[in-house]
């Protein structure tokens, strides 16, 4: 246990004293501004076209209430954490290739399972931090522009789902490690991340969304259907068998491939 909180420490240090954090975090800022913004023009439409916010032309679909607020930053997380969470990924796995430390890593006396879980933590600790960030500021932007139709249940129901997005597209980051590890560096987890972008929204148009790992996230935040797909037992047990198996092809990688 000492040895696994040491490494989270180190690893800790090593992706806070970098930019990831800083450049993830005003990403993801971007998602309540740009909501708030939405529900600014929806409730003034007439108002942000006199100031020029938007276009004449422009027709902005939907409605200005926190449950439409609400749905827009899960969607937003569900499909902007893929990218964000996946960049954390792939920096903390990939730079020990990158910058060349990785036989220096792998030389030190603790097990190479250790530095791998203790990586995992690391970033999840980082994703969840980020999107309880994210909530925190829609809030305060919500409130600020005034959204109507606040209410405790709107809020629980809200939060709720906003939650189950941001888990559901957490778990899938460790397959983008796998990737970081293989192909030792940023660029193969990169292009798995845009790969697996494109091809969720092709696969949740045909309906199968609910079977297809990046879909169930976007699927879940009410983006196609009626988001209940969170309480359907085949949606959950692909996820976390997604998850393991990135976590323990990482591991496995770590451990028996040729490092040299």
């Amino acid at each position: 246990m000492s040895k696994i909180m040491t490494c989270v420490l180190i690893e800790g240090k090593k992706l806070f004293s970098s930019k990831v954090p800083l450049i993830s975090m005003l990403v993801l800022t971007l998602v309540p501004f740009t909501g708030g913004f939405f529900m600014f023009a929806l409730k003034n439409l007439d108002l942000a076209q006199n100031l020029g916010l938007i276009s004449t032309k422009a027709h902005i679909v939907g409605t200005a209430d926190w449950a439409s607020y609400f749905k827009l930053l899960a969607q937003a997380i569900a499909i902007g954490g893929l990218i964000v969470f996946g960049f954390i990924t792939s920096w903390v796995f990939g730079r020990e290739y990158s910058d060349r430390t990785i036989n220096d890593l792998l030389a030190l006396p603790i097990s190479r399972n250790v530095i791998v879980f203790s990586k995992f933590i690391v970033t999840v600790l980082l994703c969840l931090i980020l999107s309880i960030y994210v909530l925190a500021i829609g809030l305060l932007i919500g409130r600020i522009v005034h959204i109507p139709g606040w209410s405790f249940n709107t809020m629980i129901v809200g939060i709720t789902v906003f939650t189950f997005c941001s888990i559901l597209t957490i778990l899938l980051s460790p397959l983008v490690a796998l990737f970081a590890s293989v192909g030792r560096g940023y660029l193969s987890p990169l292009g798995f991340m845009i790969f697996t972008l494109v091809l969720a929204q092709i696969v949740a148009v045909t309906g199968y969304g609910h079977l297809f790992p990046w879909s169930i996230p976007a699927i879940t935040s009410g983006i196609v259907g009626d988001g209940q797909v969170m309480l359907e037992g085949v949606s959950i047990f692909i996820i976390l068998l997604t998850n393991i198996f990135g976590i323990v092809g990482t591991m496995l990688w770590w451990r028996y491939a040729d490092q040299s």
